[in-house]
């Protein structure tokens, strides 16, 4: 009897393990969803998550939405020169079989606009992402620490000094 407890107890772990490093909606799997801690009084922030389309057609992460900030919009960025370019998009199409890892100072980012408070390392908030095949993804952002600027290109800043497109 003890045995078959342990076992269970066992596979009910490994299942919220599994399910505590990611989301599944139809063919899209979203983990590692991360923002960082807000930094002085700064009014954005940005969410850093990985979505990959483990399906065999493609499919488009159309819209994001957290009650945390007054509007969230899907961004890419990059740099030219020492000047970083950020730009909305209206839709993000993931490839069948294709990962986008999304990541501080480069690609893609999820945009949190109009922060209703910080965002303080150690808390979470939800964060919804509507596909066009796969339907709604429902998870939870973790904050993680702010991260020191880097002195060459001063990637980690990106939130409080950029240009729109």
């Amino acid at each position: 009897m003890l045995n078959r407890l342990m076992i269970a107890l066992a596979a009910l772990l490994a299942t919220s393990l599994l399910h505590a490093h990611g989301t599944h909606a139809g063919n899209i799997h979203v983990e590692q969803a991360q923002a960082r801690a807000s930094v002085g009084n700064q009014s954005n922030g940005a969410a850093f998550l990985t979505i990959e389309n483990q399906g065999k057609a493609d499919d488009v992460l159309q819209s994001v939405a957290a009650p945390i900030a007054g509007k969230v919009e899907i961004h890419t960025m990059t740099m030219e020169g020492d000047v970083m370019k950020m730009r909305a998009l209206e839709r993000l199409e993931i490839k069948a079989g294709e990962k986008i890892e999304m990541k501080s100072g480069q690609g893609y980012h999820i945009m949190l606009i109009g922060l209703k408070k910080p965002l303080k390392a150690g808390d979470s908030f939800p964060m919804q992402l509507s596909f066009r095949k796969a339907g709604k993804v429902q998870l939870t952002v973790t904050v993680m620490e702010a991260v020191a600027p880097q002195k060459s290109g001063q990637h980690e800043q990106m939130h409080e000094h950029h240009h729109h497109q």
